[in-house]
């Protein structure tokens, strides 16, 4: 049962941009609740504390970056490292939740301080804000009532091309669309092994820089990718969708 003492941890979306972009910028990817909220929260957990840093203070945080209580979240925490990051909650402070970017706990750590503090009857309130992932199926024009996300795939083969294989086969099986993402300075070497492993008619849609100026979103089957130049995905934050 939620306690009305306890705080509440505010899961905020995160955009992309690069330090130094305009603090402005914030409107075109966020709600202003959503920033608003951001702003009036002192105590953080993020995914990395560098890129939080960045992210507060786009959305012009009024607090001077060095007074705010942010504390990292690490890949696999223990019970005791959660309990200790629950503590501004449970000492009914509010508490924002960051990925690195994206929305926190999807393809992320944080899911298991939202389950911690859901074992600890704290009030879990996901805020509005940017998701790659939705924004890809949205743009791709493949199967939006059936998908499954796979996150990472392995890097390299035969596992790569065994998962690759063995995602296009279940696709086909359940007409359910594939999504996965990759390293970004890996991005090139995911979509040639899609290219070779994947049949013709499969459907692949690569969506880069989601929410940025330089956003690309491109729909086509694999033949035709293979036809096609190259798309300039090197170290560009992409999301890869499959349709058999």
């Amino acid at each position: 049962m939620t306690s009305a003492t306890n705080g509440t941890l505010y899961l905020l979306p995160v955009g992309l941009f690069s330090p130094g972009d305009n603090p402005t910028d914030w409107e075109q990817w966020l709600p202003p609740a959503t920033r608003r909220i951001a702003c009036e929260l002192r105590h953080f957990v993020v995914e990395n504390a560098k890129t939080a840093r960045a992210s507060l203070k786009a959305l012009d945080h009024p607090v001077p970056l060095r007074e705010l209580d942010i504390q990292e979240l690490s890949k696999q925490p223990d019970d005791a490292a959660l309990k200790l990051l629950l503590a501004p909650l449970l000492a009914g402070n509010d508490l924002g939740l960051m990925s690195e970017a994206g929305c926190p706990a999807v393809a992320d750590p944080g899911a298991l301080l939202v389950r911690a503090a859901h074992h600890a009857g704290i009030r879990v309130k996901p805020l509005v804000g940017p998701s790659s992932l939705l924004l890809a199926l949205m743009a791709s024009g493949l199967d939006g009532q059936r998908f499954a996300f796979h996150g990472y795939l392995p890097a390299r083969d035969p596992e790569r091309a065994k998962t690759i294989q063995a995602l296009e086969k279940e696709s086909g099986r359940l007409r359910q669309t594939q999504l996965f993402i990759e390293t970004p300075y890996r991005n090139a070497a995911l979509f040639q092994a899609l290219l070779k492993d994947c049949q013709p008619a499969s459907r692949l849609c690569v969506a880069s820089d989601l929410t940025l100026p330089s956003e690309s979103i491109a729909t086509d089957s694999v033949g035709n990718w293979r036809k096609r130049q190259t798309p300039d995905i090197e170290k560009r934050p992409t999301v890869f969708l499959l349709l058999a």
